[in-house]
């Protein structure tokens, strides 16, 4: 054998043994695959994204290569698993697949866009990979209103369903504050129910209710109430605003305070009623009416109050006329004053006393009774 023959047989001999022993330089292209079902995920910053990644080798030969991933961003984090192991290196029978677990977390200061990066098995294989951060994120907390706007009478109470979002890297601890003007009621609700505090693990919302009372005696106009999400190493703070119509009240009464009269059976009383606006809102189309027992009547003068406004008074006059057959005694007239936001009433004696001819018959009726005795007694008293 010659000297030329020989060098190529140990070439050869060579070549074998290092094929042996590295496999993959053997493996052509497109032998060994990666491969995981969804490719672009949109995500929000602070998510983790799980993959679960098939390395399937299709060739006749052991996959024996590295795993790496390549040209992911600086401040992500991944870790890559197998087995519950974390792995740098893989081997695939031929005709087989082994699935690895791929964690990838996106930070919270991270700005919005799309990201790619690729999954790499060796020099055979590589499975592009993209993230879609859809919003600007940071690392604070978010305190946000769906609606921070509401308007309502003064009786009413403001509801503001409020979103609180941990976006820090901690659990968090919050203690929800309010500063409300003087004489309103704030009340914090979580699933429901009252708290003065609420606890979110990192990158997790917590829907919050913030119902707001205002004071009993409050003008109508525009409130401003601030609240906050206070912790120890974070907060967040909204303004909430509250516009107040005025509550709607009135009173009825009579100008010294007397609810009662005397009248005849048939006869006719005028009482002066004073109706006055307690509220903070102007009261419109007060209609004045009345509940009297049968065949009676009562008449307002004025019927209708075109406009009061708060903290004045206005004085109407109510007529009664009773039956003509009404039987002496108590009887109650019922008056009210009444909106459609508010109404007032009150109760009305009224004595009904017998005619005052009907009193000088019957002492007509006595006197005629004494002289037709005395003249009886006259006549036969002599015999």
């Amino acid at each position: 054998m010659s000297v030329q023959k020989k060098f190529l047989s140990c070439q050869a001999l060579v070549l074998l043994v290092f094929l042996s022993l590295n496999p993959v330089s053997a493996m052509a292209s497109g032998q060994v695959i990666l491969y995981t079902p969804y490719t672009t995920i949109s995500v929000s910053p602070g998510d983790a994204i799980e993959y679960a990644v098939d390395v399937i080798n299709k060739s006749d030969q052991v996959f024996n290569g590295d795993i790496r991933v390549i040209g992911i961003p600086r401040t992500w984090t991944y870790t890559l698993k197998g087995g519950g192991y974390t792995v740098s290196r893989i081997a695939v029978l031929p005709d087989d697949k082994k699935t690895l677990s791929l964690r990838v977390e996106v930070p919270f200061q991270v700005n919005k866009g799309a990201y790619t990066f690729r999954l790499s098995a060796g020099d055979s294989a590589s499975l592009p990979l993209t993230v879609k951060v859809t919003e600007m994120g940071s690392s604070e907390t978010e305190f946000t209103a769906d609606q921070s706007n509401m308007q309502g009478n003064a009786n009413a109470t403001f509801t503001y369903r409020a979103t609180l979002k941990n976006r820090t890297i901690d659990k968090q601890l919050y203690a929800l504050m309010a500063n409300a003007p003087r004489g309103w009621t704030v009340t914090f609700k979580a699933d429901y129910n009252p708290v003065t505090s609420v606890e979110l693990e990192p990158n997790t919302t917590k829907e919050i209710t913030i119902e707001v009372k205002p004071p009993k005696e409050i003008k109508a106009g525009t409130y401003k109430i601030p609240v906050r999400a206070v912790t120890g190493s974070t907060s967040a703070s909204m303004e909430l605003e509250a516009v107040v119509t005025g509550n709607y009240e009135m009173s009825l009464t009579t100008p010294t305070g007397l609810l009662s009269t005397k009248i005849t059976a048939g006869g006719k009383q005028k009482i002066g009623l004073t109706v006055r606006n307690t509220g903070s809102a102007d009261l419109t189309d007060i209609e004045m009416k009345a509940t009297a027992p049968s065949k009676w009547q009562v008449t307002f003068e004025p019927e209708k109050i075109d406009k009061l406004a708060p903290g004045n008074e206005t004085t109407v006059y109510a007529t009664i006329q009773a039956d003509k057959k009404a039987i002496p005694g108590d009887y109650v007239v019922e008056m009210r004053a009444s909106t459609p936001e508010t109404t007032s009433q009150l109760s009305f004696r009224v004595m009904v006393k017998t005619p005052l001819i009907w009193g000088w018959v019957g002492v007509l009726v006595i006197l005629a009774a004494i002289g037709g005795v005395v003249y009886l007694f006259r006549k036969f008293g002599r015999r």
